[in-house]
């Protein structure tokens, strides 16, 4: 989804960033993601980034922190994203869709008067987040789609294949990498990853093992 304000670089985003703590959960840099939001702290959280940047911070909590923690500690990277697409659904829930923009490291948080959480965010160490394409003459698409195709046909799924041809390296890794059904450490793993191609690759490795457990599974059963 295009945006109408353009980030060039880690000094056109703010130094403070509310943050959507959500396990499993994995938003990209230009990558789309939808969000249902109910929870009153949260209906504050995107009010309050409508009034001002728009931007808004996906980040995971720890993954050995408890499922009900009220305040579980949080990894060190997250995404931030803009809000794009907003709606409000009549039942007092918001159907947003974030667009990814740039990754950053958690410098610290900020200890602040709203319900939600809000953190210092370092965009530094991921610059190139800011180049759209960054990377992609690296990635072996083939592999790529040698793996979706043999994903796709364990679990017995169509595919828009005009679309998927039609699309770039960097949509094509980024959309497959934040719609995987992979856990909680194999999302970071992906978003920590220092290269679209090494994103790639990630991804590869991790549904060919899913795919070889899956088939070692099903040989045992026999």
């Amino acid at each position: 989804m295009p945006i109408n304000l353009a980030y060039r670089s880690p000094a056109d985003l703010p130094e403070v960033l509310p943050v959507f703590p959500l396990s499993s959960v994995l938003l990209l840099p230009r990558g789309e993601m939808p969000l249902n939001i109910f929870e009153p702290r949260y209906l504050q959280m995107f009010d309050d980034a409508l009034a001002g940047s728009r931007l808004v911070g996906m980040i995971q909590p720890e993954f050995d922190a408890p499922e009900d923690a009220a305040h579980p500690p949080l990894v060190e990277i997250g995404c931030a994203g803009r809000i794009t697409g907003f709606q409000e659904s009549g039942d007092g829930r918001y159907l947003v869709t974030l667009t990814g923009v740039a990754r950053f490291r958690l410098a610290e948080e900020v200890v602040a008067a709203t319900p939600y959480r809000q953190v210092r965010p370092d965009f530094g160490p991921f610059a190139e987040d800011f180049v759209p394409g960054a990377g992609e003459e690296a990635v072996d698409r083939h592999a790529l789609m040698r793996t979706l195709k043999a994903y796709l046909e364990a679990n017995q799924l169509d595919a828009d294949w005009s679309g998927i041809r039609g699309a770039s390296n960097e949509a094509l890794v980024n959309a497959l990498s934040m719609m995987s059904p992979y856990g909680a450490r194999e999302k970071q793993a992906l978003l920590e990853a220092p290269d679209l191609k090494t994103r790639a690759e990630i991804l590869v490795a991790v549904t060919e093992m899913d795919l070889k457990t899956r088939g070692d599974a099903e040989t045992s059963l026999q």
